[in-house]
């Protein structure tokens, strides 16, 4: 949960918290659990690191809530916006330039929010 907070910040965690149900619960555990408590602390890659993969992943599969909320991590977690620009770029050859279009809308949005 540490981790959890630190890369997305205790306003997102307290609301995913708070917005949790006897139905999602059991979700909100096994993401906690793995996702920040197993692979986001691993020695293997740093946070900046493993920002730029995930921004890739949300881009290449299309999950635009996602990649907001993780534009915002990425720079918490050190990237630059010229970082992030880049990493964008990167995906329109390698995903598609639709996919780069809304993934750098969204980070406009983002970005001009923080």
């Amino acid at each position: 949960m540490a981790v959890r907070r630190e890369v997305l910040g205790p306003a997102h965690v307290d609301r995913a918290t708070a917005a949790t149900t006897s139905f999602t619960r059991d979700f909100q555990d096994l993401i906690t659990r793995y996702a920040w408590g197993d692979i986001w602390t691993r020695p293997g890659l740093d946070r900046r690191s493993r920002s730029m993969v995930t921004l890739t992943a949300l881009v290449a599969l299309g999950h635009h809530e996602e990649l907001a909320m993780h534009v915002r991590a990425a720079r918490t977690n050190g990237l630059t916006v010229d970082e992030i620009k880049e990493v964008l770029l990167q995906t329109a050859i390698y995903c598609g330039v639709p996919a780069a279009n809304t993934a750098f809308r969204i980070a406009q949005q983002v970005l001009d929010d923080l």
